[in-house]
């Protein structure tokens, strides 16, 4: 073989100009982050908490909380009620059902039965019902109705303080907003305080025949 041919079968091509470069960055990759598998079969929990419990599980700090009631595993809280406030919370290992029942833009709705100060007359029930503004914007339209004293109302430990000289009522209030002490913000805006707040629903589970203080495993 002479030199010549040698000396060409040993060039390199120079890159074209037109040739496509491969897109290099200085950015760290991108983490895709993908939802946790739910381990095993899903369990759901109806809780009717009872007033002065705190909807977690330790760190009651002499308070009573979840770990004195439920002795189901592996299931947590799908949103809060607070510690002051009584009646249905739900509780999951199911972050899919989680967030669908706690992201505002779900828009699920829960019921409340709210005993008030006072009697609210039309006109304020017209309002809550509209919407009304709070120190954090204005609330999207409620259902809100007079009601009667709930049949399945048990003594709260300790009872509320009434004034003898005012009466109070209750209210039936559905909202699908989940603010913090909303309910309570709203009566006060109308000028009736609530004296007692009671969750009866989340979605379409309620606490219908489930005594305060109990819980029951509906799935799982």
């Amino acid at each position: 073989m002479s030199r010549t041919l040698e000396k060409k079968t040993t060039m390199h091509l120079k890159p074209s100009r037109f040739a496509k470069k491969s897109p290099v960055s200085d950015r760290p990759a991108k983490k895709i982050h993908t939802k946790k598998p739910m381990i095993g079969e899903q369990k759901i929990v109806l809780f009717n908490k009872p007033f002065d419990v705190l909807c977690q599980f330790s760190g009651g700090e002499g308070r009573k909380t979840l770990s004195d009631f439920i002795t189901e595993k592996e299931v947590y809280a799908a949103g809060r009620l607070d510690r002051d406030s009584e009646g249905l919370l739900l509780l999951t290992n199911d972050g899919k059902l989680q967030a669908k029942l706690t992201q505002p833009s779900n828009k699920t709705t829960k019921t409340y039965w709210a005993q008030v100060e006072g009697i609210p007359n039309a006109k304020a029930i017209a309002a809550l019902n509209k919407g009304v503004p709070l120190n954090d914007g204005m609330t999207l339209p409620a259902k809100v109705v007079l009601m009667e004293e709930p049949a399945m109302l048990w003594p709260r430990n300790p009872p509320i303080r009434e004034r003898k000289d005012i009466a109070t009522s209750w209210l039936e209030i559905t909202i699908s907003e989940g603010r913090n002490r909303q309910v309570r913000r709203m009566t006060a805006h109308i000028g009736h305080p609530t004296l007692r707040l009671i969750r009866y629903r989340i979605g379409s589970w309620t606490i219908d025949g489930l005594g305060n203080g109990q819980w029951l495993k509906v799935r799982g």
